[in-house]
């Protein structure tokens, strides 16, 4: 995996990546921020493991929605200590146990952002089952 990061002005910086996407980050709050870059990423790759989990399941999904939260600390380098993720999700036919078991198994083995994050940061995770529209 290879991705480049060159400095455009100011705390601007564009990212491209050995597949063709472009994104724009900043420093100074006029682009996405590298942490939240980080925060982003978290949310993307265990929601990816949950849908691909349920539908394997054989479950319907109509939605998949994270919800993230995370506090970092006072002083620098004000890394994250706490990020919480809420799922809310809605589909046919799921069960507590089906969403619990693809939650936890995108937290503990597959989820590479938090598992390489989880010995610095504190992770913790919820859901909620959304009633059909």
């Amino acid at each position: 995996m290879k991705s480049n990061v060159v400095w455009e002005k100011d705390l601007t910086f564009s990212a491209s990546t050995e597949t063709g996407f472009n994104t724009i980050m900043d420093g100074e709050g006029k682009a996405l921020s590298p942490m939240e870059a980080v925060l982003n990423s978290v949310g993307a790759c265990s929601s990816i493991d949950i849908v691909d989990i349920l539908k394997k399941g054989r479950f319907t999904l109509t939605k998949c929605e994270c919800v993230l939260e995370a506090k970092r600390a006072e002083n620098p380098p004000r890394v994250f200590t706490d990020i919480h993720a809420h799922y809310k999700v809605q589909g046919e036919g799921l069960t507590e146990k089906a969403v619990q078991r693809a939650v936890t198994l995108s937290a503990e083995k597959y989820c590479s952002v938090m598992l390489m994050l989880q010995k610095s940061v504190n992770i913790t995770t919820s859901f909620e089952i959304l009633a059909g529209e």
